[in-house]
Protein backbone atom coordinates (compact mmCIF):
# COMPACT_ATOMS: atom_id res chain seq x y z
CA UNK A 1 0.00 0.00 0.00
CA UNK A 2 0.96 3.50 -0.75
CA UNK A 3 2.39 6.10 2.17
CA UNK A 4 -0.82 7.47 3.49
CA UNK A 5 1.43 10.77 4.81
CA UNK A 6 1.98 13.79 2.34
CA UNK A 7 5.64 14.48 2.46
CA UNK A 8 7.26 17.46 1.93
CA UNK A 9 6.94 17.49 -2.00
CA UNK A 10 3.21 16.92 -2.14
CA UNK A 11 2.75 19.60 0.52
CA UNK A 12 4.82 22.16 -1.81
CA UNK A 13 2.39 20.59 -4.40
CA UNK A 14 -0.65 21.63 -2.43
CA UNK A 15 0.46 25.05 -1.62
CA UNK A 16 0.90 26.10 -5.39
CA UNK A 17 -1.51 24.69 -7.18
CA UNK A 18 -4.14 24.39 -3.96
CA UNK A 19 -4.94 20.60 -4.34
CA UNK A 20 -2.73 17.51 -3.67
CA UNK A 21 -4.42 13.70 -4.40
CA UNK A 22 -3.25 10.99 -2.30
CA UNK A 23 -3.98 7.33 -3.54
CA UNK A 24 -5.00 4.43 -2.09
CA UNK A 25 -5.89 5.91 1.44
CA UNK A 26 -8.71 4.00 1.92
CA UNK A 27 -8.92 0.14 1.57
CA UNK A 28 -11.55 -1.82 -0.25
CA UNK A 29 -13.32 -2.78 2.49
CA UNK A 30 -13.44 0.64 4.34
CA UNK A 31 -14.92 1.88 1.21
CA UNK A 32 -17.34 -0.99 0.96
CA UNK A 33 -18.05 0.02 4.61
CA UNK A 34 -18.89 3.56 3.94
CA UNK A 35 -21.23 3.06 0.89
CA UNK A 36 -22.97 0.64 2.82
CA UNK A 37 -23.57 3.61 5.37
CA UNK A 38 -24.60 5.50 2.06
CA UNK A 39 -27.03 3.61 1.22
CA UNK A 40 -28.84 2.32 4.37
CA UNK A 41 -27.31 3.77 7.31
CA UNK A 42 -29.41 6.91 9.34
CA UNK A 43 -27.17 9.71 9.27
CA UNK A 44 -27.92 9.97 5.37
CA UNK A 45 -30.65 9.10 5.33
CA UNK A 46 -32.07 12.15 7.76
CA UNK A 47 -29.60 14.30 6.29
CA UNK A 48 -30.36 14.35 2.72
CA UNK A 49 -31.34 16.56 0.32
CA UNK A 50 -31.90 18.02 -3.22
CA UNK A 51 -30.02 20.74 -4.98
CA UNK A 52 -30.60 21.44 -8.77
CA UNK A 53 -27.90 22.67 -11.08
CA UNK A 54 -28.81 25.52 -13.00
CA UNK A 55 -30.40 23.30 -16.11
CA UNK A 56 -32.50 21.98 -13.42
CA UNK A 57 -30.98 18.81 -12.58
CA UNK A 58 -31.04 17.41 -9.21
CA UNK A 59 -27.74 15.78 -6.70
CA UNK A 60 -28.90 14.62 -3.88
CA UNK A 61 -26.73 15.89 -0.76
CA UNK A 62 -26.14 14.86 2.91
CA UNK A 63 -24.85 17.20 5.65
CA UNK A 64 -23.95 17.36 8.81
CA UNK A 65 -22.07 19.13 11.55
CA UNK A 66 -21.54 16.50 14.29
CA UNK A 67 -19.20 13.57 15.03
CA UNK A 68 -20.54 10.92 16.49
CA UNK A 69 -19.96 6.73 16.70
CA UNK A 70 -20.91 5.71 13.25
CA UNK A 71 -19.12 4.97 9.99
CA UNK A 72 -18.50 8.45 8.93
CA UNK A 73 -17.19 9.61 12.21
CA UNK A 74 -14.66 6.67 12.26
CA UNK A 75 -13.20 8.04 8.70
CA UNK A 76 -13.37 11.72 9.63
CA UNK A 77 -11.13 11.27 12.90
CA UNK A 78 -8.90 8.75 10.74
CA UNK A 79 -5.41 9.36 11.44
CA UNK A 80 -4.97 9.11 7.49
CA UNK A 81 -6.94 12.09 7.19
CA UNK A 82 -6.33 14.69 10.63
CA UNK A 83 -2.91 14.52 10.46
CA UNK A 84 -2.84 15.37 7.04
CA UNK A 85 -5.13 18.10 7.47
CA UNK A 86 -2.78 19.12 10.03
CA UNK A 87 0.29 19.14 8.19
CA UNK A 88 -1.60 21.19 5.52
CA UNK A 89 -2.54 23.74 8.01
CA UNK A 90 0.23 23.90 9.95
CA UNK A 91 -1.77 23.71 12.95
CA UNK A 92 -4.44 21.97 14.69
CA UNK A 93 -7.44 21.83 12.62
CA UNK A 94 -11.17 21.19 13.94
CA UNK A 95 -13.88 19.40 12.28
CA UNK A 96 -16.24 21.67 10.63
CA UNK A 97 -18.93 18.87 8.55
CA UNK A 98 -19.27 15.88 6.36
CA UNK A 99 -21.32 15.35 3.29
CA UNK A 100 -22.00 12.37 1.30
CA UNK A 101 -22.65 13.62 -2.53
CA UNK A 102 -24.55 11.76 -4.51
CA UNK A 103 -24.60 11.56 -8.60
CA UNK A 104 -26.97 9.22 -9.52
CA UNK A 105 -26.39 7.60 -13.29
CA UNK A 106 -28.08 9.27 -15.96
CA UNK A 107 -29.15 12.26 -14.26
CA UNK A 108 -26.96 13.70 -11.54
CA UNK A 109 -26.53 17.57 -12.08
CA UNK A 110 -23.55 19.62 -12.76
CA UNK A 111 -21.93 21.65 -9.46
CA UNK A 112 -21.65 25.19 -10.94
CA UNK A 113 -17.70 26.89 -10.58
CA UNK A 114 -17.24 27.93 -6.73
CA UNK A 115 -14.93 28.49 -4.01
CA UNK A 116 -16.13 26.88 -0.71
CA UNK A 117 -14.92 29.87 1.24
CA UNK A 118 -17.15 31.66 -0.86
CA UNK A 119 -20.20 30.99 1.02
CA UNK A 120 -18.31 29.62 4.02
CA UNK A 121 -16.94 33.28 4.64
CA UNK A 122 -20.90 34.31 5.20
CA UNK A 123 -21.02 31.41 7.69
CA UNK A 124 -18.68 33.98 9.42
CA UNK A 125 -15.02 32.45 9.23
CA UNK A 126 -12.31 35.23 9.20
CA UNK A 127 -9.96 33.54 7.45
CA UNK A 128 -9.40 31.09 4.32
CA UNK A 129 -8.24 28.96 6.22
CA UNK A 130 -10.17 26.03 6.11
CA UNK A 131 -9.92 22.37 3.95
CA UNK A 132 -11.90 19.50 2.33
CA UNK A 133 -10.83 15.94 2.01
CA UNK A 134 -12.54 15.01 -0.72
CA UNK A 135 -13.14 10.75 -0.32
CA UNK A 136 -13.82 9.10 -3.64
CA UNK A 137 -16.48 5.97 -3.37
CA UNK A 138 -16.86 5.03 -7.12
CA UNK A 139 -14.79 5.66 -9.59
CA UNK A 140 -14.49 9.20 -10.71
CA UNK A 141 -14.10 9.42 -14.68
CA UNK A 142 -14.88 12.64 -17.16
CA UNK A 143 -17.77 10.54 -18.16
CA UNK A 144 -19.66 10.28 -14.65
CA UNK A 145 -18.80 14.18 -13.97
CA UNK A 146 -15.90 13.94 -11.68
CA UNK A 147 -14.30 17.04 -9.94
CA UNK A 148 -12.45 19.55 -12.36
CA UNK A 149 -10.18 22.07 -10.29
CA UNK A 150 -8.17 24.95 -11.70
CA UNK A 151 -4.76 24.60 -10.48
CA UNK A 152 -3.11 27.28 -8.81
CA UNK A 153 -6.75 29.34 -8.26
CA UNK A 154 -6.46 29.94 -4.62
CA UNK A 155 -4.15 32.42 -5.03
CA UNK A 156 -7.32 34.55 -6.17
CA UNK A 157 -8.56 34.79 -3.22
CA UNK A 158 -12.24 35.27 -2.23
CA UNK A 159 -14.62 35.82 -5.45
CA UNK A 160 -18.06 37.26 -5.19
CA UNK A 161 -20.98 33.80 -5.41
CA UNK A 162 -24.45 34.42 -5.81
CA UNK A 163 -27.12 31.92 -6.95
CA UNK A 164 -26.90 29.47 -9.72
CA UNK A 165 -30.30 26.94 -9.40
CA UNK A 166 -30.25 25.69 -5.87
CA UNK A 167 -26.51 26.31 -5.79
CA UNK A 168 -24.36 29.10 -4.91
CA UNK A 169 -21.67 29.82 -7.61
CA UNK A 170 -19.09 31.68 -8.79
CA UNK A 171 -20.17 35.24 -10.81
CA UNK A 172 -20.58 33.79 -14.28
CA UNK A 173 -18.65 36.82 -15.69
CA UNK A 174 -15.61 36.41 -13.85
CA UNK A 175 -15.40 32.70 -14.48
CA UNK A 176 -14.99 33.24 -17.59
CA UNK A 177 -12.44 36.29 -17.32
CA UNK A 178 -10.38 33.88 -14.62
CA UNK A 179 -10.50 30.24 -16.41
CA UNK A 180 -8.16 30.85 -19.48
CA UNK A 181 -5.46 31.70 -16.56
CA UNK A 182 -5.33 28.57 -14.73
CA UNK A 183 -5.01 24.92 -16.24
CA UNK A 184 -7.95 23.09 -15.77
CA UNK A 185 -7.85 19.64 -14.24
CA UNK A 186 -10.09 16.97 -13.83
CA UNK A 187 -9.41 14.66 -10.82
CA UNK A 188 -9.45 11.23 -11.76
CA UNK A 189 -9.73 8.70 -9.28
CA UNK A 190 -10.23 5.22 -7.58
CA UNK A 191 -11.90 4.40 -4.90
CA UNK A 192 -9.87 4.85 -1.46
CA UNK A 193 -7.87 7.84 -3.20
CA UNK A 194 -8.42 11.99 -1.47
CA UNK A 195 -8.68 14.87 -2.72
CA UNK A 196 -7.14 17.12 -0.72
CA UNK A 197 -7.97 21.16 -1.71
CA UNK A 198 -8.19 24.89 -0.60
CA UNK A 199 -11.25 26.85 0.60
CA UNK A 200 -10.18 29.02 -2.11
CA UNK A 201 -9.58 26.74 -4.98
CA UNK A 202 -12.16 27.34 -7.75
CA UNK A 203 -13.90 23.96 -8.59
CA UNK A 204 -16.96 22.45 -10.41
CA UNK A 205 -17.95 18.80 -11.91
CA UNK A 206 -20.04 18.48 -15.14
CA UNK A 207 -23.39 16.22 -14.97
CA UNK A 208 -23.58 12.17 -14.84
CA UNK A 209 -25.33 10.91 -17.71
CA UNK A 210 -22.95 7.97 -17.71
CA UNK A 211 -24.19 4.48 -16.43
CA UNK A 212 -22.05 4.56 -13.35
CA UNK A 213 -23.32 6.44 -10.13
CA UNK A 214 -20.77 8.52 -8.51
CA UNK A 215 -20.60 8.44 -4.97
CA UNK A 216 -17.77 10.97 -2.56
CA UNK A 217 -17.59 11.67 0.93
CA UNK A 218 -16.62 15.39 1.31
CA UNK A 219 -14.83 15.81 5.37
CA UNK A 220 -14.22 19.86 5.73
CA UNK A 221 -11.78 21.21 8.70
CA UNK A 222 -11.86 24.38 10.11
CA UNK A 223 -7.69 25.71 11.29
CA UNK A 224 -8.56 25.64 14.71
CA UNK A 225 -7.12 29.23 15.60
CA UNK A 226 -9.72 30.60 12.75
CA UNK A 227 -12.88 32.35 14.45
CA UNK A 228 -16.27 32.21 13.27
CA UNK A 229 -18.00 35.33 13.89
CA UNK A 230 -21.85 33.88 13.73
CA UNK A 231 -24.36 33.26 16.46
CA UNK A 232 -24.63 29.76 15.80
CA UNK A 233 -21.36 27.99 15.61
CA UNK A 234 -20.66 25.06 13.08
CA UNK A 235 -17.33 24.87 13.57
CA UNK A 236 -16.19 22.62 16.30
CA UNK A 237 -14.01 24.84 18.98
CA UNK A 238 -11.80 21.93 19.82
CA UNK A 239 -8.98 19.74 17.96
CA UNK A 240 -10.46 17.16 16.10
CA UNK A 241 -10.20 13.55 17.75
CA UNK A 242 -7.75 10.59 16.08
CA UNK A 243 -9.25 7.69 16.03
CA UNK A 244 -7.80 4.37 15.81
CA UNK A 245 -6.29 3.33 12.60
CA UNK A 246 -8.45 0.53 12.14
CA UNK A 247 -12.46 2.71 13.67
CA UNK A 248 -14.30 2.42 9.95
CA UNK A 249 -14.18 -1.40 10.01
CA UNK A 250 -15.10 -2.00 13.98
CA UNK A 251 -17.86 0.85 13.35
CA UNK A 252 -19.04 -1.28 10.43
CA UNK A 253 -19.12 -4.24 12.45
CA UNK A 254 -20.88 -2.39 15.60
CA UNK A 255 -23.30 -0.80 13.61
CA UNK A 256 -24.01 -3.86 10.85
Amino acid sequence: MPPTHLDPSAVAHYNERGYVILHQVFAEDEISAMIEAAESGSRVADTTRSRQDGEGRPTRLAIWHDLGNDVWTAASTSPRIVNNIRILLGEEAAFFHGKVIFKDAHEGGAWEWHQDYGYWYNQGFAFPRMISAFVVLDPATEANGCLQVLAGSHHLGRLDHGRVGDQTGTEASRVDQVVPLFERVPCEMDPGDVLFFHCNLLHTSEANLSDHPRRSFIICFNALSNPQFATKQTAESRPCPVSADNAILTAANEFA
